[in-house]
């Protein structure tokens, strides 16, 4: 089931708080970010963030589920009304995630 387009731009907003929130669209569902970091997903008119041990330690009975078939589990993050606490969770996950890799031009990747 696809995402309904104004609860994307709610999560949006709610998270924006965090840094600067952008969203892909993926598969029929939303990829988000956060300062270039993917830090979740938005199937199914549900957050889901990715699972990192500072999350595991700040909120350690959040529920968890896979986004899609296949999918690793995320947490599920279902107070999204709750702006503070959304936009501190999705800080601290960002902290453990990789900085994004550099795209090199095509150019670059073909050695002219």
């Amino acid at each position: 089931m696809a995402c309904n387009s104004e609860f994307v731009q709610y999560i949006v907003d709610q998270c924006s708080g965090a840094g600067e929130i952008k969203i892909r669209k993926m598969f029929g569902d939303y990829g988000i970010y956060c300062d270039e970091k993917i830090f979740g997903l938005i199937c199914d008119n549900q957050l889901f963030i990715k699972i990192t041990e500072a999350g595991k330690v700040i909120l350690p009975d959040l529920e968890t589920s896979s986004p899609y078939e296949g999918a690793k589990p995320h947490f599920i993050f279902s107070d999204i009304d709750n702006r503070d606490a959304l936009s501190k969770f999705i800080q601290i996950t960002c902290s453990e995630l990789p900085a994004p890799k550099i795209k090199k031009n095509r150019s670059e990747q073909h050695g002219l």
